[in-house]
């Protein structure tokens, strides 16, 4: 296989600290060997997990990891890498190759991507490239600063307003409660609130709550003694521990379990708690931000909610606006996404004809920015003449009914809430596409995940391989 990124960067051999991680040992050591050979300062790791706390410890270059892992995949792993802003290059290896996948990748930050088997040379080659191309081309990667700025792009009224309320809050110790629909950027403005806060140089820890059971959201979060319960054959730390004189953003907070939210308040009344299966209390200093797009109102007054969790979260609520109600920045986040994609294919930015931005600016956006990035980020990477039109586009995007099935019954009711709504819209999604979930997910423009979990909510049966991680 020829990698695509030949003439990405200049020939020069640049060599660093390189962190191999993969689970499977052979083809680690393999891989450490030939990088040891070609001049680079090695360092293996067997999981995602051991490799943060690696790269919280010391400075590393470049990062080759495969893809398939059991606990954090590759893909998670490059996602914690991308929030901790981590000024590291990364190469992602695996026998699985497909444009999905490489897309989701290289929008985390990935630098490339390299298909098993492959030749020493051509390992050798794209570390190289990596690590050059970090050295020369994104030396600011780390700064907090440029990485806030990228987040609050656009300055249509919302956008300020937003900008001004995070002002605002972040050099506070107050816990926030961000709100908003899936793919406004709820992650991107903890980070804003993180970086311009007085724990900026502490770490920014998150737990996505929705895909996890009840047994295992306590040990993420507090952690666990070894034979707590099965499979706990070594002490772990929780995410409180490791937020530790920094921030912890608890994503979906609305999907933790009504009787560990009893454990939760606590921490947040008295920042101590006991890991599981220990009796021994723990204090930390952490502040903590919480995120969801459920009504949390609607949900207290269910019973789903606790009520004085609530108010506990909410002290200082963000609000995000949809993108359809700040059409003015798309113009602007389509430059930004195509330049960022550009400098990490190593090409010209793609630009759009007048009447593709026309479709992009009407567009219902219901997974919002986070729909944007990937269609940019696929348009991208798939076109080849450099000027992207509207009929490229017009597939990748769902309009706003014609794409669902008419007939009785496909009207929305007036008075029916957002959430019944939301739920309608999935369903008829997902029928339409005939239950395949990836499809379903992409026209939506959420993560399969994220549709998992809704999913799971609605009474849906999990699928296998989504069972270990429920």
């Amino acid at each position: 296989m020829t990698t695509p990124t030949a003439s990405r960067v200049s020939h020069e051999k640049a060599t660093g600290r390189v962190l191999v991680v993969d689970d499977h040992a052979p083809a680690r050591e393999s891989m450490a060997h030939v990088l040891r050979e070609a001049g680079h300062e090695v360092t293996c790791c067997s999981s995602g997990a051991e490799a943060l706390r690696r790269l919280n410890d010391s400075g590393v270059d470049c990062v080759v990891t495969d893809l398939k892992m059991p606990g954090m995949s590759g893909l998670e792993f490059i996602a914690h890498i991308e929030r901790r802003r981590l000024p590291v290059q990364v190469v992602m290896v695996t026998a699985h190759a497909s444009v999905a996948s490489a897309v989701e990748a290289m929008r985390h930050g990935a630098f490339d991507y390299i298909e098993k088997p492959f030749d020493v040379e051509q390992l050798e080659r794209l570390v190289g490239q990596a690590i050059y191309h970090g050295r020369v081309f994104e030396p600011g990667r780390s700064s907090r600063h440029s990485d806030v700025e990228a987040s609050m792009i656009g300055h249509s009224p919302a956008m300020l307003a937003l900008r001004e309320r995070i002002a605002r809050v972040a050099p506070t110790p107050e816990t926030v409660l961000i709100l908003g629909e899936s793919g406004t950027g709820k992650e991107l403005v903890a980070r804003a609130i993180h970086a311009e806060s007085p724990r900026a140089e502490g770490p920014l820890v998150s737990l996505n709550c929705p895909v996890l059971s009840a047994q295992l959201m306590e040990s993420e979060l507090f952690g666990h003694e070894r034979g707590a319960f099965t499979g706990a054959d070594a002490p772990r730390a929780g995410r409180f521990e490791m937020a530790h004189e920094g921030t912890i953003l608890l994503d979906e907070v609305t999907e933790i379990d009504l009787n560990l939210q009893a454990k939760l308040l606590r921490v947040l009344q008295e920042r101590a708690f006991e890991r599981v299966g220990s009796s021994q209390t723990q204090h930390v200093d952490v502040r903590v931000l919480a995120s969801t797009n459920r009504d949390l109102d609607q949900a207290v007054r269910e019973g789903r909610f606790r009520e004085d969790l609530y108010f506990r979260l909410a002290v200082v609520p963000i609000r995000i606006p949809p993108l359809r109600d700040r059409r003015d920045d798309i113009p602007a986040l389509c430059e930004y996404f195509f330049a960022r994609c550009a400098c990490r294919l190593g090409r010209e930015p793609c630009s759009l004809e007048p009447a593709a931005m026309d479709l992009l600016v009407n567009h219902h956006w219901p997974g919002n920015v986070r729909e944007l990035e990937n269609i940019v980020t696929r348009a991208s990477v798939l076109n080849e003449k450099g000027t992207v039109t509207a009929d490229e586009l017009r597939r990748w995007l769902m309009t706003d009914r014609a794409a669902l099935p008419t007939g009785e019954g496909s009207g929305v009711p007036v008075g029916m809430s957002l959430q019944q709504m939301e739920q309608k819209l999935i369903e008829a999604t997902l029928q339409h596409f005939h239950g395949h979930r990836q499809r379903t997910a992409q026209a939506l423009g959420i993560g399969v995940r994220t549709l998992s979990g809704k999913l799971r909510q609605y009474g849906y049966a999990p699928r296998e391989n989504e069972k270990v991680r429920a």
